[in-house]
C-alpha cells in the first residue's frame, strides 16, 4: 500500500511540476520516487524472505498451509518489489497525462500477457498456484519495464509544453459561460 501513495504522490507532483513549467524538478522528482519506493520494496521483499517460515503463523496454525506459504514467499517476495516500482510509474504516467497509454499497457500486460502464461503455466504445465502467480509476475515485469523505459526516456521540456497546451485548452474552456 505504500507504493500507491507514492503513486497518488508522483501523479499530483509531477503533474504540478509540469504545470509549472519546471521540467527538472519534475525529472528529479520521478527518480526520487521511484528510488525510494524501490528501497522500500525492497526491505519488505528482504523481510518476507527472513520470515518465510515464521510468517503464516501469524494466520493459521496448519503445518501445511506454512509449508506452502514458506515455498510461495520468494514470488511474494518478487511481487512486492515489482509492486514497489511498477504504481508509483504508473503515477508519473498518470501526471505527464498518459492515462490511455498507460491503460492499454496494463490490459496488454496483464491480459494479453499475465492471464495466459499464468493459465498455461499452472494449469497445463500443471505448476499450479505457483504458475498461475508465475504468469501474472510475467505481466507485472513486463509492464514495469514499458513503464520504466517509457518514463526515463522522457523529454521532460516537451512534456512541459504539452502540459501548457492543456493548461491553455482549459483557460480558454474556464471563459466560456456554464450555460449559453
Amino acid at each position: 500500500m505504500i507504493s500507491v501513495g507514492f503513486n497518488a504522490a508522483a501523479s499530483v507532483r509531477v503533474s504540478n511540476e509540469l504545470g509549472a513549467s519546471n521540467p527538472r524538478s519534475a525529472s528529479f522528482s520521478v527518480v526520487v520516487v521511484t528510488i525510494i519506493s524501490f528501497i522500500i520494496s525492497v526491505i519488505a521483499g528482504i523481510a518476507v524472505l527472513a520470515l518465510r517460515d515464521v510468517i503464516s503463523y501469524a494466520f493459521t496454525e496448519g503445518e501445511e498451509v506454512a509449508a506452502a506459504v514458506s515455498d510461495l514467499c520468494p514470488l511474494l517476495s518478487f511481487a512486492i518489489i515489482l509492486n514497489g516500482i511498477q504504481p508509483v510509474l504508473s503515477g508519473v504516467a498518470v501526471g505527464c497525462g498518459w492515462q490511455t497509454f498507460v491503460a492499454y499497457v496494463n490490459v496488454g500486460c496483464y491480459y494479453g500477457v499475465g492471464i495466459p502464461l499464468g493459465a498455461l503455466l499452472g494449469f497445463y504445465f500443471n505448476y499450479g498456484a505457483k504458475g498461475i502467480w508465475v504468469g501474472m509476475l510475467g505481466g507485472t515485469a513486463m509492464q514495469t519495464i514499458i513503464l520504466v523505459w517509457v518514463t526515463f526516456r522522457t523529454n521532460w521540456h516537451k512534456e512541459v509544453e504539452e502540459a501548457a497546451k492543456r493548461l491553455s485548452k482549459w483557460e480558454v474552456e474556464k471563459n466560456k459561460p456554464i450555460l449559453e
